[in-house]
């Protein structure tokens, strides 16, 4: 007697073909090397290492990538101090040529902090702006921002040029979109015991020299440098220290600049490229006089142990 097979059981020999043939074409379709070679696994992102620093505010930014590395309170609003300088040399260099000539005048020298400069001293802008960032002279700023802000107003007070200034840093800050950052004079030294002379966030500071280092680079060259002597025109050298203790420590420094004041504490910001075409900016504000480069420091070993990850 035959037994009816039961109708699923029909389909069997038929579904079994079906999937022997699969597999030998799936099979004939396989490059050389590629039945052996497993699935890549899944790339894990990268972490960058935690860190503990003194600063109210911080930000680590790969330009390279255009990806944040670090964050602490980055878009907070903080005095900047000295690294407001870095504004006002980008305007002074967008004013007038490098060649043009500076002379320093006795309302430069009223300015708190003495440099060496001599009333009458005439300079190149760009050899005192490489000065003045290098050893954050507020004497030297001073006198660029005099001497440029009163090529259009002759007859315009000492506060009336500077305002003049002052007002085109915070132009150029909106046009960079730096929504957070605010001048109220060109040298960073506080106006009063509780109001700082310029705002702005590690954030933003970090995207000003990005801004910098891809546009004029050159402001940027005598600050990577420890120590320099200038000469000025009237061949009168001056020898300046470099105000970034850790210059020497940092890979591949591309540019730096330091701030302090009593309201805004220890300020640092730096570009430095630890590995070819890698460039990656550090900002570090409201720290202490020495705080803010320990914590530059940390950030630097951080940002090289998350590199070395790739």
């Amino acid at each position: 007697m035959t037994t009816a097979m039961p109708d699923s059981d029909k389909n069997f020999p038929m579904i079994l073909l079906g999937a022997s043939v699969f597999f030998v074409v799936a099979f004939l379709s396989l490059k050389p090397g590629e039945l052996a070679r497993p699935k890549p696994a899944e790339v894990p992102a990268l972490a960058f290492p935690k860190v503990t620093i003194e600063a109210k505010a911080a930000y680590v930014y790969d330009l390279r990538e255009g990806k944040e590395l670090y964050a602490k309170n980055a878009d907070t609003r903080l005095p900047l101090a000295s690294v407001t300088k870095l504004m006002s040399a980008l305007v002074a260099s967008e004013l007038a040529p490098d060649f043009d000539v500076v002379k320093v005048n006795a309302d430069a020298l009223r300015t708190y902090g003495d440099s060496g400069l001599a009333p009458g001293e005439k300079w190149t802008l760009k050899s005192l702006l490489d000065f003045s960032l290098l050893t954050s002279s507020n004497d030297g700023i001073r006198a660029v921002a005099l001497s440029l802000a009163a090529l259009s107003q002759s007859s315009a007070s000492e506060s009336e040029i500077i305002q003049s200034f002052v007002s085109a840093m915070n132009a150029k800050a909106s046009e960079l979109n730096l929504k957070n950052t605010y001048f109220w004079n060109e040298t960073g030294l506080d106006e009063s015991e509780i109001k700082g002379g310029a705002y702005g966030s590690a954030k933003d500071i970090s995207a000003l020299i990005g801004y910098i280092l891809k546009h004029r680079p050159e402001l940027l060259e005598a600050t990577r440098e420890p120590a320099a002597v200038f000469v000025s025109l009237d061949n009168m050298p001056h020898p300046g220290r470099n105000t970034n203790s850790l210059i020497n420590d940092i890979p591949g420094i591309l540019g730096s600049k330091t701030g302090f004041t009593d309201i805004a504490g220890g300020n640092v910001v730096f570009a430095f490229d630890p590995e070819l075409g890698h460039p990656i900016v550090v900002a570090v504000l409201g720290s202490s006089a020495e705080g803010r480069f320990e914590d530059a420091r940390k950030l630097v070993e951080a940002a090289m142990a998350y590199i070395t990850q790739r």
